[in-house]
């Protein structure tokens, strides 16, 4: 690398703008030097310190320069680090999460001696990856940001060794996970070939004025990249991830890796696309548009056949990306917001619905069966009614947060004239609302069944779960606050 290309940080100043990335990586290497000072009766002291790491960084997100979106955007290190509104209001949204996914699994996992020192440093450099990932200006710190997430994620998936459920679940992520980035590598290296810059800026210029052989090299670059993004994301055809991962890992995993990385995705994918080649937008947003009726329709009609509650939210989750992929291809800021506006609710639901699991289990039952849930209401009305506001809202019933941003995406779509897809999406999510309400059914009009599904005692996590739970609906009455942030961040 030449002199003038390597980045230059000459005061304090040039880092500012990375405080809350080096606060999580720093605390991530110092957890993980405390973590051979401590035994296994003194973890909390690590899941403790970890959680504080990230609401730490959440703070200096939510106060530093840039936050409110009153300077502007800030580049650093010569245009590779990029910080905007867009970044802030995804980084805070996936240090609250995966906070959450933290507090969520520690009783969970201690119970079971899964509990060990790495699972808090491996979210946080998994956190890290994905600060970077949506701060990225440059191809280098995009595949740096996704590998780094990539890899922690793996490991967290084998976190439990001794499940063969838990190691084939690894095994096919991480197998898939590196086809998805070898494509999304290619591709970058395509649009390199085709631009002769790895600044996503300068990919945008190029883009614009490029024509002949070229022009197609980068088309091809263009397509790998969206064939990437769609397997990072879950997208059908290439979500066979997906339900193995969600069902193999432990659940407290699971909460993590399909919340937080999602904001992370569509991060990447507004940097890629957008920033990067969005003078090519009539091609990709149709390729999004196709994806996103074939998620909508696989997500949902897989979902109705399962019996397992972690796999029909996976086959759920590919169907929810396919609302998100509505706003992405409308091509309009209003679409960019609306698509935001879905990964955040998303990730709250998500994080809610997989809580659930977490606060009904105990060792020996994994309380992820559909059969497991029956009779819950007679047994716990208040835990049946929390389970009943995150099904709701998940299946888009008003006045639940789910309602809301669905709603939006819809109507991002019908502004990017894409009429087509709003009714195929309204048609999905009317036999999609079929699966939550069974899950309601289940826990209001059938005779319980088996031994008696029993809350956990502890009071801290179960104020945590209500309020996540609470939320979805406090926020479908307010929403209107967070969808305002979201138009702000793609305001010209």
């Amino acid at each position: 690398m030449s002199a003038d290309m390597t980045p230059q940080i000459r005061t304090l100043a040039d880092v500012a703008p990375l405080a809350p990335e080096l606060t999580v990586i720093l605390g991530a290497f110092a957890l993980l030097m405390l973590d051979l000072f401590l035994d296994d009766r003194r973890r909390i002291v690590t899941q403790t310190l970890a959680i504080g790491v990230l609401l730490a960084a959440a703070a200096l997100v939510f106060t530093g320069t840039g936050a409110q979106g009153t300077e502007g955007p800030i580049s650093v290190l010569n245009g590779m680090f990029v910080r905007d509104t867009a970044a802030d209001v995804l980084k805070l949204t996936i240090l609250l999460v995966s906070a959450a996914a933290l507090a969520y699994g520690w009783t969970f996992l201690r119970e079971r001696g899964l509990f060990k020192g790495e699972i808090p440093v491996l979210m946080l450099f998994a956190v890290a990856g994905m600060m970077l990932l949506v701060s990225a200006g440059n191809l280098t710190m995009v595949y740096l940001g996704l590998e780094l997430l990539a890899l922690s994620s793996y490991a967290l998936v084998a976190i439990d060794r001794d499940s063969p459920l838990s190691s084939e679940a690894a095994m096919k992520y991480f197998v898939l996970g590196a086809l998805a980035s070898g494509m999304l590598l290619y591709g970058m290296s395509l649009v390199y070939g085709a631009t002769r810059t790895l600044d996503l800026g300068g990919i945008n210029a190029a883009a614009a004025a490029i024509d002949g052989p070229d022009r197609l090299l980068l088309l091809a670059g263009a397509v790998f990249l969206v064939v990437g993004i769609a397997f990072k994301f879950g997208a059908a055809p290439f979500h066979m991830w997906l339900p193995d991962t969600y069902q193999g890992a432990p659940t407290p995993i699971t909460l993590f890796i399909g919340s937080a990385p999602k904001l992370a995705a569509f991060g990447m994918t507004y940097r890629l696309l957008e920033s990067g080649v969005g003078p090519l937008g009539e091609y990709w947003h149709l390729l999004l548009a196709g994806l996103a009726a074939l998620s909508l329709a696989i997500g949902n009609l897989l979902a109705i056949a399962q019996t397992n509650l972690k796999r029909m939210l996976a086959y759920s989750t590919v169907s929810h990306v396919g609302f998100l992929f509505l706003g992405l291809a409308s091509g309009t800021a209003q679409g960019y917001a609306s698509a935001m506006f879905y990964a955040i609710s998303y990730a709250i639901m998500s994080a809610a619905a997989f809580g659930a699991i977490v606060l009904l289990s105990r060792r020996g039952f994994e309380a992820d069966r559909i059969d497991d849930f029956k009779g819950l209401n007679a047994r716990n009305p208040w835990m049946a009614g929390l389970v009943l506001c995150i099904m709701a809202s998940l299946a888009g019933v008003p006045p639940f947060l789910g309602f809301w941003a669905k709603l939006a995406v819809l109507r991002a779509a019908l502004q990017g004239d894409l009429l087509w897809l709003a009714i195929v999406a309204i048609v999905f999510a009317v036999i999609g609302a079929f699966y939550y309400l069974r899950v309601i059914k289940v826990m209001y009009f059938d005779e319980p069944a088996g031994e008696p599904l029993q809350v956990r005692p502890n009071r801290p996590l179960r104020t945590m779960f209500a309020v996540n739970a609470l939320a979805l609906l406090a926020l479908g009455l307010a929403w209107s606050p967070v969808m305002a942030w979201c138009q702000k961040a793609f305001a010209a």
